[in-house]
């Protein structure tokens, strides 16, 4: 066993070796026209599909868990589609410097996007309502193309090396990220100068940061932080969801009317009833797409006291 003390100097090998190894494709992809890096993209997505027997069952047993009565043909189906789909996102990703804001309505299109202006002209700010679904990553990076910056929750990646690249990529036009350690801050800080702030809210959470809700019918881990930080500031919550449309062969970044939110008196208790119509939202839309949401990632891993583990 090697000491301790070579840890953190493996580690920085590591990390290095994985950034070299990753930033050649990210540039190659940056370089090569749109429809190339798509096709690219893909192919990277399928091959972790086909090599990667561990996601594939982590991807079927959600699958199982969400639709009981599908055919095993059509879980794989979907479950292939969902690596089509982020193997395009990652073209979207490394073509981000070639975007303009004269070339991006090619990419990536509004749908609603006045249910956001008059969102954001209440001057309370406003909380994107959104998950791992379609194109994600390029939804906030098209929106603050168009002149509209947001901030972005998220969690930084592993390797410090990838992670200031792709940090770099995401706020090229004014986006701002900010830690999931960090985030009540950031979020109050946003909505008191009536700004936008970006949530993936799909992710399996643990208590207390997370209360338990129905996903699917399933009582899930769920992030509680939109809900609290809405009802202490009264900012708009406003679904955004950006979907792949085969027949025009562009995203839609779509935004749905503000959620109306739930107000009781008892706070707990509201704060509860907002996450589990929040979810309710995201929930809708994975099942109009099914084959572009996130099903690899264990979704269902905590759960209440006295349950069996569900993976």
């Amino acid at each position: 066993m090697l000491p301790k003390r070579s840890t953190p100097k493996l580690r920085l090998v590591r990390e290095r070796l994985e950034y070299a190894l990753v930033w050649p494709w990210i540039k190659l992809l940056g370089l090569v026209p749109r429809r190339v890096a798509r096709a690219i993209g893909i192919a990277i997505g399928l091959t972790v599909y086909h090599l990667h027997p561990r996601l594939r069952a982590v991807g079927i047993r959600n699958l199982t868990l969400a639709f009981p009565n599908m055919s095993d043909q059509d879980r794989r189906r979907i479950l292939r589609g969902e690596f089509v789909s982020l193997g395009r996102q990652l073209a979207e990703v490394c073509l981000f410097p070639t975007y303009t804001r004269e070339n991006v309505s090619d990419i990536i299109v509004y749908d609603g996007l006045e249910n956001y202006e008059r969102a954001l002209a209440r001057g309370k700010g406003v909380l994107f309502l959104t998950g791992h679904l379609g194109a994600w990553e390029l939804s906030a990076f098209a929106h603050s193309l168009q002149g509209h910056p947001l901030w972005i929750v998220m969690r930084p990646l592993d390797n410090p090396y990838l992670n200031r690249l792709v940090d770099h990529y995401r706020t090229m036009h004014g986006n701002r990220t900010v830690g999931k350690d960090d985030f009540v801050r950031g979020l109050l800080a946003a909505m008191r100068a009536g700004e936008a702030v970006g949530i993936l809210m799909d992710t399996n959470m643990t208590p207390p940061q997370g209360v338990f809700v129905d996903f699917f019918g399933i009582p899930a881990c769920t992030a509680s932080g939109l809900a609290r930080i809405a009802l202490r500031t009264d900012a708009a919550v406003v679904p955004g969801f950006t979907i792949w449309d085969e027949k025009t062969r562009r995203y839609i970044l779509r935004f749905d009317p503000a959620v109306e939110l739930i107000r009781t008196g008892d706070d707990q208790a509201d704060v509860v009833a907002n996450t589990a119509r929040f979810t309710g939202v995201i929930e809708d839309y994975v099942r109009r797409y099914p084959d572009q949401w996130l099903w690899v990632h264990r979704r269902w891993k905590t759960r209440p006291e006295g349950e069996k583990p569900l993976y």
